[in-house]
């Protein structure tokens, strides 16, 4: 077995598709808050695999949940019933609000069922004439990398030469209500709105107080659905259940990813209304492994943990004190700060050095971030961190931006 960073880098670098630029750290372990590299090596997660670490690595749990699913069954298909699908789905609507729950496997092949189911609604139920709908997506979204949602992607690195792109879909700037005013009012083929509630990979973009709300109000007004991707920013990882919270909104659909597989296997779900899932007939949409035995038993894990509310009370109070503590650090290397909860875009002033730059430092100190868009770094801990964790960690930001 290779124990050497450089060698496994190596090694990827020759038989990988090269997709990613990864950090030069290569993991074998990992616990709670922290991973091990193979060389023995600790650092501080600060990055939480996207939040789809929520609950920490190896969260005892959930790895419990798999352990006993593992012992039983793994996999049916959608061909039979399995005991833990109804369970999952009636306690994830329960969760969300909602009435039913279309379950998938990644965060992208919910974005692409809820476009799909988005469309059909539209011509279903609204009466949008066949093959004309259109949705509303925001500038600087991500909402995966399909060929479909590259299509509306503003992000050139995204969508170069990955046409020809999937029409139906008009990007309006994010947070702006009046454009967005006038769009839905003019178009009566626009069947629905499809938005982070804080934008993560544009770097932890926050929108304008009451915009969500206006989006949920033009929504009602004008029959249009508003579709909230929270497969980032949802199931604790700003101080509530969702995002949309904040704002007292409910979007018409949900989609949810990364956090409700607990770290442990991915788990999707789109979660709506009966009127909005009930469109969909037997085989006008599927997935061999949606809804999985295994993948239900550790979501049903998850739902119990979010119920509590002691994830999203973490979230909320340690949030507070992250958020303050950086915004102690604007006005010199660091240009601005945002976000909510355990969730934070910190912009670093150019002079000082890329994002990358400052993660590469960090990482040597011991400390695991992730930049985006140049000079952004975002910070995203698991929420079962400690406080003297986490504050060792910005501890080691302060000495890196003041190196």
């Amino acid at each position: 077995m290779i124990k050497h960073d450089e060698e496994l880098i190596a090694l990827a670098d020759t038989y990988s598709a090269h997709n990613y630029h990864p950090l030069p750290v290569v993991v074998a372990h990992a616990e709670g808050a922290w991973m091990t590299d193979v060389e023995g090596r600790r650092y501080l997660d600060m990055l939480a695999g996207y939040s789809a670490l929520n609950f920490g690595h190896r969260n005892p749990r959930l790895i419990e949940a798999a352990k006993q699913q593992l012992d039983r069954v793994t996999l049916t298909s959608r061909a039979f019933h399995n005991d833990r699908f109804a369970p999952f789905c009636r306690q994830l609507a329960e969760l969300c609000g909602m009435d039913m729950v279309l379950a998938m496997n990644t965060g992208a092949e919910a974005v692409e069922t809820a476009v799909k189911t988005a469309r059909k609604w539209g011509y279903e139920v609204k009466g949008v004439p066949d093959g004309r709908a259109k949705i509303v997506v925001a500038t600087d979204n991500f909402h995966g990398r399909t060929t479909t949602i590259v299509s509306f992607s503003t992000d050139e690195d995204a969508r170069r030469h990955f046409g020809p792109y999937t029409p139906g879909f008009e990007v309006l700037p994010y947070g702006d209500a009046e454009t967005l005013r006038n769009v839905v009012a003019a178009d009566p083929e626009i069947v629905a709105v499809l938005l982070e509630p804080i934008q993560g990979e544009a770097g932890v973009l926050v929108p304008p107080p009451g915009y969500l709300a206006e989006v949920r109000r033009l929504c009602t007004e004008h029959n249009v659905l508003f579709i909230a991707d929270e497969i980032q920013s949802g199931l604790g990882r700003t101080g509530r259940t969702f995002a949309c919270e904040h704002e007292g909104v409910v979007p018409d659909m949900y989609i949810l990813g990364k956090a409700l597989g607990g770290g442990v296997l991915p788990v999707s779900a789109v979660v709506s209304s009966r009127e909005v899932l009930g469109v969909y007939k037997p085989g006008e949409h599927g997935s061999t492994f949606g809804g999985n035995p295994l993948a239900c038993a550790v979501g049903l894990e998850v739902l119990e943990m979010l119920r509590s509310g002691e994830f999203q009370q973490r979230s909320a109070e340690l949030g507070e004190h992250l958020h303050r503590e950086l915004n102690a650090l604007v006005g010199g290397p660091v240009t601005a700060v945002r976000g909510r909860g355990l969730w934070a875009g910190v912009d670093i002033d150019p002079a000082r050095g890329t994002g990358r730059d400052v993660s590469r430092e960090l990482m040597a100190r011991g400390v695991l971030v992730k930049d985006t868009h140049g000079t952004t770094i975002r910070i995203a801990p698991p929420l079962v961190i400690e406080k003297d964790d986490l504050d060792w960690g910005l501890e080691q930001l302060r000495a890196v931006l003041s190196g």
